[in-house]
């Protein structure tokens, strides 16, 4: 019997080193006084009731361990949580959303599912999936938007056509999609059927190929921060 109360005794030294801070629970109290009975008892001569109080004291000593498991765990998820929340709101504050599609969405399902666990009180779990949120936006950054208009040069200063416009890096990366500016277009030039007469001054559309998101007018002085367009991106 003695055994046994040393066992719980140690069990309580486990929990309080495993998280002091949540000692104080409903479970860790009955335990206790179920201890203290169970050695009155003992000390009696109640050896029966002794062991009953003794089996008490272990069983809320077990319920005490798993709810302190428990607030540790929602512990860790609620910063999880707000960490993903974090990375998740800076990423839509750099347009992510536009700029990264697959990887912004991949973080608010994994957010939604996290909310969910939550709310569940599935702690191990939300924090698991906070986490993904961290993981789908690791590879984020912040980017200057591809161009979706551009203003037609001097054919002597750049060699303006649509064949050459849309082999560079900002437009599609490849003169042979040069087609699809031409369709977006050609509605404003002199002889709509003649692709090859573009004229200076000429605010031409680039049109998303692969849902890409484009925004304001080329500027030169951007040049070197415009990334290269990638069609599988």
């Amino acid at each position: 019997m003695k055994k046994a109360l040393s066992i719980i005794v140690i069990s309580f030294a486990c929990i309080s080193l495993f998280a002091a801070s949540y000692k104080n629970n409903t479970y860790q109290r009955l335990a206790d006084e179920y201890e203290k009975k169970a050695e009155a008892a003992l000390d009696a001569g109640e050896y029966d009731l002794s062991q009953e109080y003794a089996a008490k004291a272990a069983e809320n000593a077990e319920l005490s361990k798993a709810f302190i498991a428990k607030m540790l765990a929602k512990s860790e998820a609620d910063k999880a949580l707000a960490d993903a929340q974090k990375k998740l709101d800076w990423a839509k504050s750099i347009n992510a959303d536009k700029n990264f599609p697959l990887a912004y969405s991949a973080g608010e399902q994994a957010l939604s599912n996290a909310k969910s666990s939550y709310e569940n009180e599935d702690y191990t779990s939300a924090g698991q999936y906070a986490k993904q949120v961290l993981s789908a936006l690791d590879g984020v950054r912040e980017v200057t938007p591809l161009p979706q208009f551009y203003v037609v040069r001097p054919w002597a200063d750049t060699k303006d056509c649509y064949w050459n416009i849309s082999g560079r890096k900002y437009v599609y990366n490849n003169p042979l999609l040069w087609e699809n500016l031409y369709q977006k277009n050609k509605s404003k030039m002199p002889r709509p059927n003649d692709p090859n007469l573009i004229l200076p001054g000429m605010k031409m559309e680039i049109p998303s190929i692969s849902g890409e998101y484009r925004e304001g007018t080329y500027s030169p002085a951007k040049d070197k921060d415009y990334e290269p367009f990638n069609a599988g991106k």
